[in-house]
């Protein structure tokens, strides 16, 4: 029973480390053409960073069939949009302000940022 125990507090410390406390740690620089694979539950690399006051582009490769992996939504931005399986799929951003946008999952399994930083 102890061990029950133990194996059931150690699985809610994981669940909650997953969804609340990770943060990734992959962030790609200041390129104007980045790429996010999106496999295993994740997005590849998760924290992009830009320059403000530039567009950029974003490509996203989903190599997961999962439907939560379908749609990629930056709610900040009012972007939602469909990613097809095993094909690139570019999304446009306009030039941002210095921030921190989220893109996620329809579900919001799936988490990314996307930090938008003065030039030095």
């Amino acid at each position: 029973m102890l061990i029950i125990n133990i194996l059931g507090i150690l699985l809610i410390a994981g669940i909650v480390w997953w969804f609340w406390l990770y943060k990734p740690a992959d962030v790609s620089e200041n390129s104007s053409d980045l790429l996010v694979t999106v496999k295993n539950g994740v997005y590849q690399p998760a924290r992009l960073k830009i320059p403000a006051g530039e567009a950029a582009s974003i490509k996203f490769l989903r190599e997961e069939a999962s439907p939560c992996a379908g749609t990629v939504v930056f709610s900040d931005l009012d972007i939602s949009e469909e990613l097809p399986l095993n094909k690139q799929k570019t999304i446009n951003l306009p030039a941002l302000t210095p921030g921190t946008y989220s893109f996620t999952c329809q579900m919001q399994m799936y988490r990314g940022e996307l930090i938008v930083s003065d030039k030095p």
